[in-house]
């Protein structure tokens, strides 16, 4: 059976539309509606009801999704392990949220070579949405997202909850309006939202950045101020190179762990799990 056509059966079922499935995979809907026909005509049963505002599973649509998850996991995982040198002997896969690399990747990788020195890691740092998608189709192993959709066969569990506050390169207090030198970190929509309401009059900031490393640098290169998790900047306040901001609004920022409920490997997922966990103990 072709992976592909379970890919575009994968999509369809958890974006509820053979439009939004195209253009996920980067196809034409001609495309992805010919490859659930090759899957219907196979199993000789229709697999979605296809409706005017989008598509929903049958019942055999449904029988066939948690099998549909199984081969494509198995066929990723029969791919990664196949190309591996004979020294090692799997691989597992993790996906972070980017603006949380620093604070996750160099440790767990430690926390990996010395728990399990014969499996090769893999990280990709990206947004919540392709790495959960990632998740589903057995590209990853693991995923620390922001907001996580709840999935057939997937775990979400909370990982970290932790302050962002607004830091400068000089000592002042909060100001409300435009600030000279403020760089905007995306953190996300619930941040946007917050930010919004606690600054209702700021209009749109000189600098935004989707990467908190890039603002950080920013200010300690040239200056001003800036939202930035509690743990990143937790240094260079006791360094003195940055100041809290007096009397700024403080944000939190939740993070979640997916990963699927009958892994592959369950020793190797827990040895994973065991080690962000401690990370994240450390951290916050």
């Amino acid at each position: 059976m072709n992976i592909e056509n379970l890919r575009a059966f994968l999509e369809i079922a958890a974006t509820g539309s053979f439009q939004m499935a195209a253009e996920k995979l980067h196809l034409t809907q001609s495309t992805v509606s010919a490859r659930i026909k090759v899957l219907e005509d196979r199993l000789n049963r229709p697999l979605f009801i296809r409706k005017r505002d989008g598509a929903r599973l049958t019942q055999a649509g449904q029988h066939l999704y948690r099998h549909a998850l199984n081969v494509v996991r198995a066929w990723e995982r029969a791919r990664q392990e196949v190309s591996l040198p004979d020294s090692l002997t799997n691989v597992f896969s993790v996906g972070i949220q980017l603006n949380h690399w620093d604070q996750i990747a160099a440790p767990w990788l430690a926390w990996m070579d010395n728990s399990v020195p014969n499996v090769a890691t893999r990280i990709i740092a990206d947004y919540s949405e392709p790495l959960m998608r990632m998740l589903r189709d057995g590209l990853l192993d693991l995923a620390l997202v922001y907001a996580p959709k709840q999935q057939a066969n997937l775990c979400i569990e909370k990982f970290t909850n932790e302050e962002i506050i607004l830091v400068a390169t000089e000592p002042r207090d909060v100001k409300f309006g435009m600030v000279d030198g403020y760089v905007f970190v995306d953190w996300g929509d619930d941040f946007r939202a917050q930010h919004s309401e606690a600054f209702p009059d700021t209009s749109v900031p000189r600098l935004s950045v989707g990467l908190s490393s890039h603002g950080l640098s920013h200010i300690l290169t040239h200056g001003g101020s800036g939202y930035f998790l509690i743990s990143t900047v937790r240094q260079y306040l006791s360094d003195g190179r940055l100041f809290r901001v007096q009397d700024a609004p403080i944000f939190m920022r939740q993070t979640y762990l997916g990963y699927p409920e009958s892994p592959l490997d369950p020793a190797l997922q827990k040895t994973a799990l065991t080690g962000l966990r401690q990370i994240a103990a450390n951290t916050t």
